[in-house]
Formats: C-alpha cells, structure tokens, sequence
C-alpha cells in the first residue's frame, strides 16, 4: 500500500513541485494540500494521511503549531519538518515536540523521497547539517539509563537514522521485537515520539 503523504507549504510552486515528485513514485501517494496549518486537524481527520511534509515559516498558522497539534490528537502520524535553512531554535523545538525528521528545502529530490519513506518505516531523519546540530546542543551528561542494555542497543541504532527494519536486521531480530523495544523506551522515558527519545540519548546516554 502506498505512503499518504500531505503537504504543508505556502508557497503553491513549492506544493507543485513536491506534489508532482511524490505521483512520480509508486510507493507514495499525494492526498492533499495547504497553505498553512489553520485547519490541521480537520486536514489530517478528512485525508488520514502517513506522513506529513510540514513547512515551518508559514502565515497564520505556522509548521511548529502544526506539529503539536497534529502530535496531540494523532500521534501515529509521522511530520517530516522542512525548511529553507538550519535554524536550531526551531529545530530542537521541533523534535521536542514529536518531529519524525527533518530536511532542508534545497536537498535533492531523491533524497526527499527516500525521508518521506525512511520516516514511514520509523526512522528519525536529518540533514547532515542539522544532525550535528542536535550533537553539538545535546551534551551527554552522567546520569545513570534507566533503560536496559538492549534498549540502549536499539535507541542508539534509531538516533543513528536508523529504520526499525534496519534495527532488526542488524541485530538479527524480528521487526516487532524492535517494536516492543521501542515502546518500552518510551514508557520508561515517559515520552511519545523517536525525535524525543533520540533527544534523550544525546543528551543523557551518548
């Protein structure tokens, strides 16, 4: 079945241009679109889709609104987060508040849609730039994991970019394996998104 994918973008070029990208590939389906995020949720209830390509600088309603509202009522929804440059600010609020990804508008195409997907599968995506970013903000500091050798394992995979499929097959488990593991790291983290849990590890285990 293929990735619904909606986009949020204020410039409609912009829209175009990733609308005609995402019907190119079979894997992806375009659902829908908007200008900004003033009807988020009544866009997300009516177009159920399974990622969500967020512009941050839009009117109105910008992407990080967006994003917590989207997060707030349907958690499952992946929200690649875009933008035109790597402002941290916006960056770390972003992930602190559930993001799945994170690109730059000038990355390639390919790239693009290899995020949509890597998202879909339960990876944490970033630009190389932004990804160090995140390292150099988040200083590990001493405090003891309250997490398992094996949650360790798996949440320092995931904060690699890793999909859960990926997990898997490197550490020669099932998917759902990684899946229960995955949920416990957010039980005992007492949090609800990767970009949360990825935060953790930099901050605290790595």
């Amino acid at each position: 079945m293929a990735i619904r994918v909606f986009i949020y973008d204020d410039s409609s070029e912009r829209r175009d241009s990733l609308k005609a990208l995402i019907n190119l590939n079979d894997n992806l389906k375009f659902t829908g679109e908007a200008a900004n995020c003033k009807n988020v949720l009544a866009d997300v209830e009516k177009f159920n889709p399974d990622v969500v390509l967020m512009d941050i600088n839009m009117p109105e309603v910008d992407g990080i609104e967006g994003l917590k509202l989207i997060k707030t009522k349907y958690p499952e929804v992946k929200v690649l987060m875009q933008t035109a440059y790597d402002d941290s600010d916006k960056i770390f609020t972003s992930i602190k508040n559930g993001a799945s990804g994170y690109i730059l508008k000038n990355d390639k195409p390919q790239r693009i849609l290899q995020a949509i997907e890597e998202v879909y599968e339960g990876g944490a995506v970033m630009n190389p730039a932004i990804a160090q970013k995140v390292l150099d903000y988040f200083k590990p500091n001493e405090k003891k994991s309250p997490l398992s050798p094996k949650e360790n394992e798996v949440l320092a995979l995931l904060a690699e970019g890793l999909s859960y499929k990926m997990v898997a097959d490197k550490l020669a488990v099932s998917y759902s394996t990684i899946n229960t593991h995955t949920k416990r790291i957010y039980e005992k983290l007492h949090i609800s998104s990767l970009g949360e849990a990825i935060a953790y590890y930099y901050k605290n285990i790595r």
